[in-house]
């Protein structure tokens, strides 16, 4: 069995890498399959669109996490789960819902 081979349900985890032609390569790609990742790209070794996960998480770190960053990881913890799934989903205006938070718009 070899890295291309390798299926969702035997991964243990995985890697949303970007399109560079290093993380295509076949030693980079048989290192993953080692450690049982599963790289999410299409078959022609192309990334899947990942920029709405991006836009989401740099509207966190600029807009959310305090500079200084926080005391704890559990305190980390528990703010930015009130921004994922408070803020950002009830309060936080998107231009694409035409200024209302997503879950407003539905």
């Amino acid at each position: 069995m070899g890295p291309s081979s390798v299926t969702v349900a035997k991964c243990s985890r995985s890697l949303n890498s970007h399109q560079d032609s290093q993380y295509a390569s076949p030693q980079f790609r048989r290192m993953l399959w080692r450690h049982r990742t599963l790289q999410i790209m299409n078959p022609r070794c192309n990334c899947w669109d990942n920029a709405p996960v991006e836009r989401r998480f740099r509207s966190l770190k600029t807009e959310w996490i305090p500079p200084l960053g926080y005391k704890n990881i559990e305190v980390a913890r528990q703010d930015i789960n009130n921004y994922r799934f408070g803020y950002h989903n009830w309060k936080r205006p998107h231009t694409a819902n035409y200024g209302r938070a997503p879950a407003l718009a539905e």
